[in-house]
């Protein structure tokens, strides 16, 4: 029996992973600004559910609630960072609070959390960092240049922190979505820029209604993305990159060529910069 903490747990991916661990036996200690609704959705798992409040982005409420989790469970064997959303729109269009808040939920709710189990996980040299970021933290998109900035993020901090941890038996993996049927791109999830300017306008406008068009036709199953969480975490030598769904495949593979091809175009500069014996 492994015990979760899963940040965001109230909808999507996080609803999804909470409700397949108890299914298959485990403890979970569900999270989310508003967990109102998910003692009644996960119901029937008795005292194995605890559901607590918690804005990632109040660095308190994390201490208190990883504490509070700690003592109900005794430890935290899986924390699934998942907590987030979308703040889309050009760079320029996006007013710096905004980009600000995108941040202090996508980036420093991530660490502040993972702060604060790290060291239960340390104490008992075990344990599994689970961050979900997005194919937008592999390569970057036209009208989500702020969220992939926050992705990107989390996707360079679990590659440095793995390596950190891995003395102390602490597992990380980094997961990598493509676009799911969840309700990511609905207006209670997804925020766009409030500062219209006009070259953007027609660009802008294109992507929002593409992106509205697809919005819950996407090809990915949450609930089979949930399972396959409990795959990594029941695996002995998880990856620290894992691509999720036939799409995140497609821009691995895509990124890992076109790095190669771009490395292999500019080896003659690249390798005359170095200090000559």
């Amino acid at each position: 029996m492994k015990t979760w903490f899963i940040t965001g747990a109230n909808r999507g991916f996080g609803l999804e992973i909470a409700r397949t661990a108890l299914q298959a036996g485990d403890r979970v200690t569900a999270t989310a600004r508003h967990p109102d609704t998910m003692a009644e959705t996960l119901a029937g798992h008795g005292e194995r559910l605890y559901t607590l409040p918690l804005d990632v982005t109040d660095p308190s409420a994390v201490d208190r609630a990883v504490h509070q989790a700690a003592d109900r469970h005794g430890h935290i064997d899986v924390l699934v960072n998942n907590a987030g959303y979308g703040q889309l729109g050009a760079f320029e269009e996006v007013a710096r609070d905004d980009l600000m808040q995108q941040f202090a939920t996508n980036v420093h709710g991530v660490f502040d959390v993972t702060r604060a189990v790290l060291p239960l996980m340390r104490a008992r040299r075990q344990g599994h960092v689970i961050t979900i970021s997005s194919i937008a933290g592999i390569e970057g998109y036209a009208g989500s240049s702020v969220y992939c900035a926050t992705k990107h993020a989390v996707s360079g901090w679990s590659e440095g922190l793995a390596q950190e941890v891995a003395p102390f038996g602490i597992k990380v993996t980094c997961v990598y979505p493509g676009r799911f049927r969840t309700d990511f791109l609905d207006h209670s999830s997804v925020r766009y820029g409030d500062r219209p300017i006009d070259d953007y306008a027609a660009t802008s406008a294109q992507h929002r209604q593409a992106l509205d068009e697809n919005n819950h036709l996407q090809a990915g199953d949450p609930v089979k993305l949930a399972h396959a969480i409990l795959t990594l975490a029941a695996s002995d030598q998880p990856p620290l990159w894992f691509a999720a769904g036939s799409e995140a495949y497609g821009v691995f593979v895509r990124k890992a060529e076109a790095l190669r091809h771009n490395a292999e175009e500019w080896r003659d500069l690249t390798e005359s910069l170095d200090i000559e014996a």
